[in-house]
């Protein structure tokens, strides 16, 4: 028989059990006799079967499924600008390799967190794909609506990027501590006036980073010079029009903290256009994602370990679905910063 086309439909009849005992035998369920086990095992081996998803859902109450909500708005903006960003590409690699280790699937959807309708759309994608656990990534991971819409389905979910305390796996990195290493970096290389670029207040993480940048400040002494914040929203537009307020200010900006690699690569732009080199405006990003080695000069950035927090979230949802016990409610995982050419010592410094 050719292995592509086994079913389980085979291994029942060769193991001489029902469809629903090779599927509790496959998915490592209870109340199956070591004897029938081993029948099924040696069923499985003999015709070279390779459960099917379907034939893994059929014998439990579990999916094998997992769910991903990403902001539609801002994903799709991105695509059709030729803008998209690989913090996407990241998280979905993050997320789908370690689904794919323990048998699972990740599905991606994009809900507009603006929308009226949001908890309708969470509402639909659950009741079609009866997911094991929820993944949500900013700005959902601080939705109240979704959040409360889980827990009243009873489905458990993990925040991604969301440093509030509450319900579901809170999986993040120390935005505030990774915006202050960004801030030293700079104030270590001689650069007094400082700038910062701030995400957008729909993500709890923009105030976190903010708060970073200040404290870091504070720490050598520096006054708070709100001319030196502008308010971005992790868009490239935003990042320019940041920029170039920073650096047209009477006594302007000589580096500045973007808190995305978008709005860090427009005002790498703004800088190029005005002919000012990394010693006159230097640059850190937030991010790390792959296209921030390929700018002129490259850019500092703070390396964030999406996909590994991508792979934290899945990871903790599939061990609670499998009845573990005693999982974390939060993990916070390390970051590091990457010194390039876009950040130098200050002119005269």
């Amino acid at each position: 028989m050719r292995r592509q086309s086994v079913t389980i439909k085979h291994v029942a009849a060769e193991a001489g059990v029902s469809l629903q005992t090779v599927s509790r035998v496959i998915n490592n369920e209870p109340n199956v006799r070591p004897q029938v086990q081993e029948r099924v095992h040696a069923a499985v081996a003999k015709l070279g079967y390779v459960p099917s998803l379907a034939a893994r859902r059929m014998g439990g109450s579990r999916s094998y499924l997992l769910l991903a909500l990403n902001d539609r708005d801002r994903t799709i903006d991105g695509w059709k600008s030729g803008e998209g960003t690989d913090w996407v590409d990241q998280m979905l690699m993050g997320g789908m390799l370690k689904c794919g280790e323990h048998g699972y699937r990740m599905i991606f959807e994009l809900v507009d967190t603006h929308s009226s309708h949001v908890e309708r759309e969470v509402q639909a994608a659950i009741s079609s794909l009866r997911p094991d656990g929820v993944i949500l990534t900013p700005p959902h991971s601080d939705n109240p609506l979704i959040t409360e819409l889980l827990i009243r389905q009873g489905i458990p979910f993990a925040r991604i990027g969301s440093p509030q305390p509450g319900e579901g796996f809170a999986i993040s990195m120390d935005d505030g501590k990774a915006a202050e290493v960004a801030t030293d970096h700079l104030l270590d290389l001689g650069h007094t006036r400082v700038g910062f670029i701030t995400g957008s207040d729909e993500y709890a993480l923009s105030g976190e980073r903010l708060e970073g940048y200040r404290r870091a400040l504070r720490r050598r002494g520096l006054p708070e010079d709100e001319s030196l914040v502008g308010r971005g929203d992790f868009s490239y537009a935003s990042g320019a029009a940041a920029a170039e307020a920073l650096t047209s200010l009477p006594d302007p900006a000589t580096a500045v903290v973007a808190s995305n690699d978008q709005m860090a690569i427009a005002a790498l732009q703004v800088a190029t256009r005005k002919g000012l080199g990394p010693d006159r405006f230097s640059i850190v990003s937030f991010d790390n994602t792959p296209i921030v080695r390929f700018c002129h000069p490259p850019l500092t950035a703070i390396n964030q370990p999406i996909a590994a927090m991508a792979s934290a979230a899945a990871e903790l949802l599939i061990r609670k679905t499998a009845g573990e016990q005693d999982l974390p409610d939060a993990r916070v995982l390390p970051f590091d910063l990457v010194a390039r050419g876009s950040s130098a010592s200050a002119a005269g410094a």
